[in-house]
């Protein structure tokens, strides 16, 4: 009896020693220190406030992998669209400042302000600002039946059929939309707006040719001008793209005032702690300067510079201030 007692009690034993072996080992797995140090211990719920196929989906997709490799824990990606992004944000406002629910928001969060008379947060309070990653290009494109295939073209067919053709937009008051009529602006030329709900669905129709023109981010439709089935007029930005060298900007096409650009950047609840929010920023930073993520950003045409959580509190609010001002000139109101 003693004897099966103390076969028993060293079972035991062995079988802790090996426990505890185990767990060493899979904390010493790269990556995985991430866990150990630091977080909530919940997967990471990123939350896009844009539909599925737009410019930062793709971002966001591309970069999934790397996020979940550099946190430690799975990053589970999740598009709540609607009000140009404020229902996605407002999930993230709502939850707990402890790391697990974060947000991957574009210029549409610091232009909302402008464009909605109530909010129901403070774009600006009540996040916190973590890093801004990028930009992507944006790109005035057609559908193909539009005899236009460059900016002076497209200038002279608007002029000399006024109100007759329709631009489309993901929203009313989104950086779409005001890219468009920032271009209408520049050019002195009128169109019809047709904002969707959603980039996604924009496209479709740009397809279709139901709407015959629209800005879009040049990673969302890179394969329909390959194909033809768009053609871009030009490159919103102030310099050409790697990603599409051969698309001429509209700046050099006679409008050099024109130069507007998507960017991206993640944020988190306020009150998230200091130590928190460098962890996240940290994981960021690792997953997209990682070289396949950088590879895939470069694919697609988006410049990857992740800044510092100061340096993003301190953009958010000279885009804010910024896009107010064109929001007034172009008396864009929510609809």
């Amino acid at each position: 009896m003693i004897r099966r007692q103390s076969m028993q009690r060293r079972t035991l034993l062995n079988a802790a020693l090996a426990l505890s072996a185990t767990l060493a080992a899979t904390l010493a797995v790269p990556g995985l220190e991430a866990l150990a140090q630091g977080g909530s211990g919940k997967p990471v719920r990123l939350i896009l406030p844009i539909s599925a196929g737009s410019g930062v989906d793709n971002i966001a997709r591309a970069a999934g992998p790397a996020l979940g490799k550099a946190f430690g824990q799975p990053v589970v990606i999740e598009n709540l669209p609607g009000a140009g992004g404020i229902t996605g944000a407002a999930a993230v406002v709502k939850a707990q400042p402890d790391g697990s629910t974060l947000g991957l928001v574009s210029n549409n969060h610091v232009i909302n302000p402008s464009v909605f008379r109530t909010m129901p947060f403070d774009a600006l309070r009540d996040v916190t600002p973590i890093s801004v990653i990028g930009s992507t290009p944006l790109v005035l494109v057609v559908n193909p039946k539009v005899p236009a295939k460059n900016v002076k073209e497209l200038v002279a067919l608007l002029k000399a059929k006024p109100d007759s053709y329709n631009y489309a937009s993901s929203g009313n008051g989104t950086i779409i939309h005001l890219a468009g009529e920032m271009f209408l602006d520049e050019a002195g030329v009128t169109a019809r707006h047709v904002p969707y709900k959603g980039t996604g669905p924009m496209i479709n129709d740009l397809l279709a040719g139901q709407v015959e023109m629209g800005v879009v981010a040049l990673n969302a439709v890179a394969p329909h001008l390959k194909a033809g089935t768009l053609r871009a007029i030009g490159l919103c930005g102030d310099k050409r793209s790697a990603a599409a060298p051969e698309i001429p900007t509209i700046a050099e096409q006679g409008l050099p005032r024109y130069n507007v650009a998507g960017w991206f950047a993640v944020i988190g609840p306020a009150g998230m702690p200091a130590t928190e929010v460098q962890r996240v920023h940290d994981a960021f930073a690792r997953a997209f300067t990682s070289p396949e993520v950088l590879e895939a950003m470069k694919k697609q045409g988006t410049v990857v510079e992740p800044g510092t959580p100061e340096a993003a509190a301190a953009f958010f609010r000279s885009e804010a201030a910024r896009y107010a001002a064109l929001v007034k000139k172009a008396n864009v109101k929510a609809e």
